[in-house]
């Protein structure tokens, strides 16, 4: 069986991004987890904690494998909008404290190995894997067949052990990615939120827009935004943006601006009092708070009106976060 892993490139990292499989050789023996982790959920943190803890309690190395592109849309044949980029999710992985990532290329082949030849031939095999650490609903495997109860049988046949970390919850609700997507979609940033343990976030490139803005008196920044991660619900948020090393407040748009008659759906972000040209700069944006939903007004004056409203609410929530 041939595995194939992809080339992550971060900078300023602590975590060692594994690129080839004859990497596997610098980290043989290790405390393994396996997952897609898309979003790195504060469940997904508490397995990344555990592994940590037995990796240094056993003087062993961690590693994170995980996968791109996302299993579903191999196994399922649809596309699967991400929480996190690939260099994204190696970032949050490094500032964890993980030793090594490991991005598997999720493709068919390994999409119909059986449980127990994904964990001989990928873990026994090239990982001399020690210790496995497992969310409790960690399902592997042809049709996620394999589960926590035959990882411990394989440990016994294979001398590993396995450490199944118990369920997360925000509220009564079970912390997943797929419910993290759910309440973006919905434009429930503040819960999402507390699913993944920080504000959601997204970076994007600032291109050339048609300054329409810049007429009524709120210049925006048209975001480029990776094609395939996750947008929240077309409306007006309150979002802190990072430009470069400074952080400023911002009020950001996504979705067609249908008081010019657009029928493009952009992602614009108006920083409070902010006069530079920062064409070409990306910026990391992330959502605190939906205000409102995309609505169509009577004419300019009214859309000015009701920004002038969105930005004193940014303004105000800002000052009552400081105080």
């Amino acid at each position: 069986m041939q595995f194939n892993f992809l080339i992550c490139s971060l900078k300023e990292s602590s975590v060692e991004i594994l690129r080839q499989i004859s990497d596997v050789q610098k980290v043989y023996g290790a405390a393994v987890t396996v997952g897609t982790m898309d979003g790195v959920h504060i469940g997904h943190q508490a397995i990344v904690a555990r592994l940590i803890d037995v990796a240094r309690e056993s003087k062993i190395p961690s590693v994170v494998i995980t996968f791109h592109p996302h299993p579903r849309e191999i196994v399922q044949g649809v596309p699967v909008p991400l929480l996190t980029t690939v260099e994204e999710r190696a970032e949050i992985l490094a500032n964890e404290g993980v030793d090594n990532l490991f991005v598997l290329n999720f493709d068919k082949s390994i999409a119909e190995m059986t449980p127990e030849s994904f964990v001989r031939q990928l873990l026994v095999q090239k990982f001399g894997v020690k210790h496995i650490v497992a969310g409790y609903d960690h399902g592997f495997g042809r049709d996620r067949e394999g589960d926590a109860d035959l990882l411990r049988r394989l440990g016994e046949l294979y001398d590993f052990a396995v450490t199944e970390v118990d369920e997360m919850k925000s509220g009564s609700v079970s912390v997943s990615s797929s419910a993290a997507r759910r309440h973006l979609e919905s434009g429930d940033v503040q819960s999402a939120a507390e699913m993944l343990g920080r504000p959601y976030r997204i970076s994007g490139l600032v291109v050339e827009g048609d300054k329409r803005g810049r007429t009524i008196g709120f210049p925006t920044a048209n975001l480029r935004v990776p094609p395939e991660k996750l947008l929240p619900m077309n409306g007006v948020y309150r979002v802190d943006v990072d430009v470069g090393a400074e952080s400023f407040v911002g009020m950001l748009n996504i979705g067609v601006r249908p008081t010019f008659d657009s029928t493009v759906k952009t992602v614009e972000v108006h920083l409070l009092d902010f006069t530079r040209d920062i064409y070409g700069a990306v910026l990391q944006v992330d959502f605190l708070q939906r205000l409102r939903p995309e609505k169509k007004f009577e004419d300019i004056d009214a859309l000015k009106r009701q920004l002038s409203l969105d930005r004193d609410r940014c303004r105000g929530a800002s000052r009552s976060a400081t105080l």
